[in-house]
């Protein structure tokens, strides 16, 4: 079996694999990085880049060559409750270079980080490979096992950090314990074309018994259907038609063009789930990102979680990792960091499915109100702090070197 050895493996080239591989390369520590996919091109994933991580590209020297990516830009976020129209986010108020959320496809950022981390003579990234199974030494992780087309190998590093997502092979493998925070809802993905005299704002929308949210993608509408937990086959029972028809009953801007739902393959299912882990390392490995939390998609903060997860991992363990110092306290120390943000920003989003998105999906019968303290938010000075905490999140992370 072929062996590498190298001082880093981080199995996962999603948003906080490949931001902690470049940014441990970038401070001259050799990292690899496991992908077990040929390549990024993948639907429906997380794309919306908040101020935060947009901030952390200008502290990298890249925020004017990020920008040069295609994207389009949300900088104030409404929902319609019912007949309330509610204003959930305003960013112009912000102390940051870039006052919006950037909708960019996810494949176009890992690429685009991945580019500038081959720039580095330490950084190893591999397509193809998935880490299946940890290393042990006497109970301390070594490193892992993994497959490729030309046959399985090993990876032995002195630190491992599994950011595998939110289904970890390598959080399984390693034992841990994982707090299920619960989700009342998934979510059905298609995509619906969009017309010039469209608006461009993000559309969402609560009705008895549905939500929808449309995310502009310039010459489509990225939609995301909210249904309650474990309905996806009862829904699909029912038929294309019904189906089509609900849509346009929530968003009728897309009743001419809803015949592009032609058939269910052209609809993904996002089973939600909250969670995360009780404790995120032992001896040899770390968990961050998804592998450590996974989070609703309330909000579209998970990408941004994970790219500061990365950026505080880095800041934690480089400096260890180079002088080959990294202990269990060392790994504490991330989780320590990180714990309390995801903590926050987990309950924000539980408020928010208890309170809104659970009752309004449950109700089929009268139309929903908008919870009193979304009302309240909606005073000028008040309505910018969830503007705020969208932006940064909860203690937001730079990049020290």
């Amino acid at each position: 079996m072929t062996e590498i050895k190298t001082t880093c493996c981080v199995a996962g080239g999603g948003p906080a694999g490949m931001m902690l591989g470049f940014l441990l390369a970038r401070e001259g520590v050799p990292v690899v990085v496991l992908e077990k996919h040929e390549d990024f091109l993948r639907d429906f994933r997380g794309d919306t880049v908040h101020p935060s991580t947009l901030e952390m590209m200008h502290e990298l020297g890249l925020l004017d060559e990020f920008l040069k990516l295609p994207h389009s830009t949300v900088r104030e976020l409404s929902l319609q409750i019912g007949d309330d129209h509610l204003v959930v986010g305003h960013f112009e108020h912000l102390p940051v270079h870039c006052k919006f959320v950037a909708l960019m496809p996810q494949w176009d950022f890992l690429e685009f980080i991945a580019d500038h981390a081959r720039h580095y003579s330490g950084f190893d990234l591999r397509m193809r490979t998935e880490a299946t199974d940890l290393l042990l030494d006497e109970g301390r992780v070594t490193g892992v096992r993994a497959t490729t087309p030309d046959g399985p190998i090993e990876i032995r590093a002195d630190l491992t950090v599994a950011c595998d997502g939110r289904h970890s092979t390598l959080r399984e493998r390693a034992g841990f314990s994982v707090k299920d925070l619960r989700a009342p809802m998934d979510v059905m993905w298609f995509r619906i074309s969009r017309n010039d005299n469209d608006p461009s704002e993000v559309v969402a929308r609560v009705e008895s018994g549905r939500m929808l949210v449309m995310l502009n993608r310039s010459d489509y509408w990225q939609c995301a259907y909210v249904i309650p937990k474990g309905t996806a086959d009862e829904v699909k029972h029912a038929g294309l038609d019904k189906f089509r028809n609900s849509v346009g009953d929530i968003s009728p801007l897309l009743r001419d063009r809803l015949h592009q739902i032609d058939s269910w393959d052209k609809v993904k299912l996002l089973t939600v789930e909250v969670d995360r882990l009780r404790r995120w390392y032992r001896t040899g490995l770390i968990c961050i990102g998804d592998a450590a939390h996974a989070m609703s998609p309330i909000g579209g903060v998970g990408i941004n979680l994970a790219v500061q997860d990365a950026v505080a991992a880095a800041n934690i363990l480089a400096e260890p990792l180079r002088r080959g110092t990294v202990t269990v306290d060392t790994l504490k120390a991330v989780q320590q960091r990180r714990e309390f943000p995801t903590r926050v920003t987990q309950r924000l989003q539980i408020i928010m499915q208890n309170n809104l998105i659970g009752p309004a999906l449950a109700s089929k019968d009268k139309r929903p109100r908008a919870p009193w303290f979304m009302k309240l938010m909606q005073w000028p000075l008040l309505q910018r702090i969830p503007g705020r905490l969208l932006a940064f999140g909860v203690r937001p992370e730079h990049v020290h070197a």
